[in-house]
């Protein structure tokens, strides 16, 4: 005997009843076979929907029930003859004709029950599985419809009925037994009680109709036809890459089920669990598919000891506490004695050793009636002040990791804590039983895919990490940046596992994303097609998409895009920053960015804002976290200032180098910001702050050889005035020239101090042969005491800053 169940999707119109009678056909070859099958078209739903009929003011229900009667009609035409038609029209007519006189009935009384709902719902099921009894008849296999109701005994609990298995199991043994035929077809989900009314089994009633004659029968299988392809590793909806779980064990599976895995429910299993009968849940639509196979010994785990991550939502947590709960026994059974009288159901304990406090998780519909119920129940120590009132905490979910093989293996509530803090996702609360088959946190709904998702890629993907990247800044780096990305999607998904996908792209102008990535062939007619740039919405929206492994890199130059840090590292959004505006920023705000970085789990990271790709600061980082001590820092750090002073030699005016410097792309949008020696203060001072030093840009000397008539105005006066000047600047190089030395525009730090400079560099120096656009970095440590660390090489240019800011992004992913 083997019993198969089909229900929702699978059978909700005349193509899909035809897939699951050329399953039925396949599968009746194997012997003696039961079918249960569950609601054709949602009589019930659709009937609420259309308004609760006790309290409908019109009689907008008929149309409901128009609908209703033509669907069905419609699907018995099409899939049985016309010549075999008549009678189970005839039969389908007269069930519509009785609800229609039932929902008349509550519309004049203005009252539904639960014994009427019960008797509405049932409708559905015994019309859809004579519609599939008939359709097999017509395909030539003969089945016999018999009604649940006549097996199935339960209590008077409409909506929820508790099954007599003694009677039960009796009727089902006694009538099968007696029956010669092979084939039989039973609606699902219905009952009845001992003077015969109709009653319901609750939520997953189907796959518990099909699992009491499983079990009664003692079958060789229990097959559920959904419209899946088994259970998953996690929810499809919220995971894209959850996976289908081939073996399951019974209690692995009443876990998942229990905590919202809605593929089957957790009274499906006990009856065939006591006689270790086999699920096995399949797909209508894809039949080839394994499937998932529930059973008693899993031997087949695939090396995982999680077997799948799953939710609740919509949970309030009750948290009782108080000095006089201390040492005092009772307290406990008071709060759930109060809570069960008011039928409420508890989903999740946790107390703390200290008996200080109690926390259940409920139904967040609940809430309501608990607070009034717990606070009554303890009325008396409320008002002495021996305990609080109770508080409720709504807009919660429950996210649970399951899995058998978890007791035996250590960590596993490390790594699950770890990967959800690195993410920014607080836990309310904890709980995990002895069998540590179950460890569960209470979490903000909002956080749940978020959760999940981070979950699933620490336990389940072993093919990638993704990366979700937003990008303020599309100009002349932005763009190198977003074109390395794309030349680099393949090498870091085989190479390093990481899938980088580009979310959001901002410009001063416009503004786009998209969840799936955008597609970096064409992002620039993306982001033309995008909305209109503000900067708060930028940010609202990248904060509020809460994705997982969120890095926010910004390759502006913008005062404004500078103050959004705060924003985003609250949020756990990684941030990496070409843009020197923070960093160089007051003490205080620097020091607060850092330390909201630690705080919550995220990285600040700005190296491009010394040597663009040269990894300066990282080596600083490397040698202090070895515990060096920086003593002295000497540094060419302007690439621009090299480069105009290696190319000025008096044959082109001091303008035209440096108009030339900028038509490269070495120079700060404004050019003054480099040859006043401003950009070179503000590296020198990211590194004495880097160093441990609490220095401000006032404290640094500046040294400057440009005239002050060169400073104020237009960027345009800027290059008139400086070629009314080149006398100054031609007696400058002479000066240099007839020493045998060459101009470098140097930074210094010592002993808490920090000066920029022009200097006269002599041939012995580690200085006079740095040419191009190059910039050196001396440290001199205690480690590095004669002869320094030094760290060398191209420090402008859009590519190499675009690749530093590349780094960065691979960093804060790792």
């Amino acid at each position: 005997m083997q019993v198969l169940k089909f229900g929702g999707t699978s059978v909700a119109n005349a193509e899909n009843i035809n897939k699951v009678v050329a399953i039925v056909q396949q599968v009746i070859q194997r012997g003696k076979t039961v079918v249960v099958v569950s609601a054709f078209g949602g009589v019930t739903d659709s009937l609420l929907k259309a308004g609760t009929l006790a309290a409908t003011a019109d009689e907008s229900y008929k149309e409901v029930l128009a609908t209703i009667e033509l669907r069905h009609i419609e699907a018995v035409k099409v899939l049985v003859p016309v010549a075999k038609q008549s009678s189970i029209l005839s039969w389908v007519k007269q069930r519509c004709n009785e609800i229609e006189d039932i929902c008349n009935g509550v519309f004049l009384l203005g009252e539904l029950s639960d014994r009427t709902r019960d008797r509405i719902v049932s409708f559905g099921e015994l019309i859809s599985s004579q519609i599939v009894a008939a359709r097999l008849k017509a395909a030539g296999t003969d089945a016999v419809w018999k009604d649940s109701r006549e097996l199935i005994i339960t209590d008077s609990n409409h909506g929820y009925a508790a099954v007599d298995f003694g009677v039960t199991d009796g009727n089902i043994r006694s009538y099968f037994s007696t029956a010669a035929e092979n084939l039989f077809v039973l609606p699902g989900f219905v009952a009845s009680n001992a003077a015969g009314l109709t009653t319901t089994l609750g939520r997953g009633g189907s796959d518990y109709t099909a699992a009491i004659l499983a079990g009664a029968l003692d079958a060789k299988v229990l097959e559920i036809w959904t419209d899946v392809s088994g259970m998953m590793t996690a929810d499809p909806r919220l995971v894209p890459n959850a996976k289908v779980l081939p073996h399951i064990s019974y209690q692995e599976a009443m876990e998942l089920s229990h905590f919202g895995a809605k593929v089957i429910y957790p009274p499906t299993i006990q009856p065939v669990m006591n006689k270790s009968i086999p699920v096995w849940i399949k797909n209508t639509f894809e039949p080839q598919a394994h499937g998932t196979v529930i059973e008693n010994e899993v031997s087949k785990r695939n090396g995982n000891n999680i077997r799948g991550i799953t939710s609740i939502n919509k949970i309030a947590l009750l948290s009782l506490e108080g000095p006089g709960m201390v040492g005092i026994p009772g307290f406990s059974k008071r709060l759930f004695e109060a809570l069960a009288g008011e039928q409420i159901n508890v989903i999740l304990i946790t107390q703390g050793s200290s008996e200080h406090s109690i926390c259940v998780g409920i139904d967040e519909a609940m809430a309501v009636d608990a607070k009034a119920v717990v606070d009554k129940a303890f009325a008396w120590e409320i008002e002495t002040g021996k305990v609080d009132p109770l508080v409720v905490e709504g807009g919660l979910s429950i996210v649970a990791l399951v899995g058998d093989n978890m007791k035996s293996h250590p960590g596993v509530s490390g790594k699950m804590f770890g990967a959800i803090g690195r993410n920014g996702v607080n836990i309310r609360a904890i709980a995990q039983g002895s069998s540590e088959r179950n460890i569960s946190a209470v979490i903000a709904a909002v956080d749940v895919k978020k959760a999940i998702n981070v979950l699933h890629e620490e336990f389940f993907e072993t093919t990638y990490k993704q990366v979700n990247l937003f990008i303020a800044g599309a100009g002349n780096v932005g763009s190198k940046l977003l074109s390395q990305l794309q030349q680099q999607q393949s090498w870091l998904q085989e190479q390093l596992r990481l899938q980088v996908r580009v979310i959001g792209i901002g410009n001063s102008r416009k503004m786009v994303f998209n969840d799936e990535g955008i597609n970096l062939k064409n992002w620039k007619q993306e982001l033309e097609g995008g909305e209109a740039m503000n900067l708060d919405r930028f940010i609202a929206i990248t904060r509020s998409k809460n994705l997982r492994n969120s890095v926010f890199a910004d390759v502006t130059a913008n005062d404004q895009v500078a103050t959004t840090y705060e924003r985003l590292l609250e949020k756990s959004i990684s941030v990496v920053a070409c843009n020197k505006v923070a960093c160089s920023s007051a003490y205080a705000y620097y020091k607060r960015l850092k330390d909201l970085a630690r705080e919550y789990n995220a990285y600040f990271l700005f190296e491009t804002n010394v040597g663009a790709g040269l990894p300066v600061i990282g080596t600083l980082n490397d040698l202090l976290r070895s515990g060096d001590t920086v003593n002295r820092i000497e540094a060419v750090l302007s690439g621009t200032l090299n480069f105009v002073f290696n190319n000025y030699n008096g044959e082109k005016s001091f303008a035209e180098v440096v108009k030339q410097a900028q038509d490269e792309g070495y120079t700060e949008p404004d050019p003054r910001l480099d040859l006043s020696g401003t950009d070179v203060m503000r590296k020198i001072m990211i590194l004495a702050r880097e160093s441990g030093e609490r220095l401000e840009m006032e404290d640094i000397t500046n040294s400057s050889f440009m005239p002050a008539s060169c400073m104020t105005g237009s960027v345009a006066d800027f290059y008139a005035e400086m070629g009314k000047q080149e006398a100054h600047f031609a007696a400058i190089y002479a000066e240099a020239k007839k020493a045998g030395k060459k101009l470098k525009f140097v930074a210094k730090y010592e002993h808490g101090k920090a000066a920029v400079g022009l200097q006269h560099i002599d041939p012995q120096h580690d200085f006079y042969h740095l040419y191009g656009k190059d910039n050196v970095v001396l440290f001199y440590t205690n480690r590095y005491v004669e002869q320094p660390l030094v760290v060398k090489g191209a420090g402008a240019g859009a590519e190499v800053t675009a690749s530093g800011v590349f780094a960065d992004i691979i960093r804060a992913a790792h």
